[in-house]
């Protein structure tokens, strides 16, 4: 028998949990709800959960900090629902490395879906961590997936956030080849850019100050005017 996929959810109306929990269950989840960080926390070491549904807007630790706190306990997808319009916490939980974010008020069966297409990548990623183990050289850095760290030409370690890595990975996978904004935010969270969401921009601008990659004169990550970004070195794969 096919074990049920465990889901955290974690959001202090008591509404949205019990509609997350009754549907749900009714599409062959497991299902564990709480209202706050606390009871989040309690609930994480015996949990062992395939993906985290958490809303931003919490009592006591926020949501961001919380993302931030189970990112550092492990690889364990998250789905954030955010308030409309709240375009910094979607910047931010990108950058925390969450999977996809759903603005409220949600359509249960959206949520649904986007949790079906995040456990799937999780999965394909799973599939393909033997291949990935091998470490990628470019332009004298060194991407390791198998420990998820970035060396600089010296050896020392850079730290990236989640999604910081994540973008790396896309970029250095497909060297050479511009990648559109809507093309890479596809490909980190399965989902399209809106008309105004800077979340790659902001993204990008980061990393390359963690590449030392001046962003006026950018040499490595190049903007394409009206097309994207590129990465523009020959990788090599050890």
């Amino acid at each position: 028998m096919e074990t049920m996929p465990h889901i955290l959810v974690v959001d202090d109306d008591r509404e949205i949990r019990d509609l997350l929990a009754r549907f749900l269950e009714r599409h062959r989840f497991r299902v564990t709800a709480v209202r706050d960080g606390r009871e989040a926390r309690r609930a994480w070491p015996t949990g062992h959960f395939q993906l985290v549904v958490l809303d931003l807007m919490l009592p006591g630790e926020g949501g961001l900090d919380l993302a931030r706190w189970m990112r550092s306990q492990g690889d364990v997808p998250i789905v954030i629902l955010t308030a409309m319009g709240e375009e910094t916490d979607r910047i931010i939980g990108l950058e925390l490395g969450a999977d996809d974010y759903v603005p409220k008020p949600f359509n249960p069966r959206e949520l649904l879906a986007r949790m079906r297409a995040v456990l799937r990548r999780t999965a394909d990623r799973t599939g393909r961590r033997t291949d990935d183990a091998a470490a990628l050289r470019f332009a004298g850095w060194t991407l390791e997936p198998a420990r998820r760290r970035l060396l600089n030409p010296e050896g020392v370690e850079v730290p990236l956030t989640g999604g910081e890595y994540d973008l790396l990975v896309a970029l250095v996978e497909r060297a050479n080849r511009v990648l559109t904004r809507d093309m890479l935010l596809d490909l980190l969270r399965g989902r399209q850019a809106g008309p105004f969401d800077r979340a790659i921009d902001v993204a990008i601008s980061r990393l390359r100050r963690k590449l030392e990659d001046d962003g006026r004169q950018a040499q490595l990550i190049k903007t394409v005017r009206g097309g994207g970004y590129v990465l523009a070195a020959d990788v090599q794969r050890a």
